[in-house]
């Protein structure tokens, strides 16, 4: 089965490492990137500024969405394309205050009733997961098949997918309607695979 071209909702490494700029254009060379997004949990407001205001340029080049993680305020200052929100985060009403018609996406964790929130809040798309362990976060709740199909009944807008996707696991969400797999240790700490070898092998 021929899957869309980009599928892949890809999230930052934990830390930007030196050569980072370089590899994330590689990456983003290969089509296969609809979304990156920053996620630096221990990082100053002020280095995330400057380091998306290199990024976005890189995104642009690509026509990649750029998404902010946890902080609309950023997300509006930098230019970027949207906010992805946990569930510990600023409320998704006040979030569209700050950014408009701008993308705001919702972690929804494995919960029927926090899909249906979200929905009726107009977010624009909605994560699931985890679907695996993940080396990017501790993993506090679990995700299905059973579980997506639920989701997908719910509505028609974009589902995410995440937790732990590799090239080994990737193909069974995709072809149970998963929209976009979030990915980040497969490619960015892949012990095997330089970043732009690991986005390939993703087809």
């Amino acid at each position: 089965m021929k899957f869309k071209a980009k599928f892949i909702y890809l999230i930052s490494p934990n830390k930007i490492y030196q050569n980072f700029y370089r590899d994330l254009r590689k990456v983003l060379n290969s089509n296969k990137v609809k979304y990156f997004q920053l996620r630096l949990k221990k990082t100053s407001k002020t280095k995330i500024i400057n380091i998306s205001k290199e990024i976005i340029k890189i995104c642009k080049t690509s026509n990649v969405k750029f998404i902010i993680n946890d902080d609309p305020l950023i997300a509006k200052k930098v230019g970027a394309d949207g906010c992805h929100l946990g569930q510990k985060d600023l409320h998704i009403k006040k979030a569209k205050k700050i950014l408009k018609n701008k993308i705001i996406g919702i972690t929804c964790n494995n919960s029927v009733k926090k899909a249906k929130v979200a929905i009726k809040n107009n977010a624009d798309y909605i994560a699931l997961g985890a679907f695996n362990s993940s080396r990017t976060k501790n993993i506090k709740y679990r995700a299905t098949i059973n579980d997506l199909k639920k989701f997908r009944k719910l509505t028609k807008k974009p589902i995410i997918a995440i937790g732990g996707i590799n090239d080994k696991n990737y193909k069974k969400l995709l072809l149970n309607k998963a929209d976009f797999l979030a990915i980040s240790s497969f490619v960015w700490r892949n012990k095997n695979l330089k970043p732009e070898k690991a986005i390939r092998q993703l087809k």
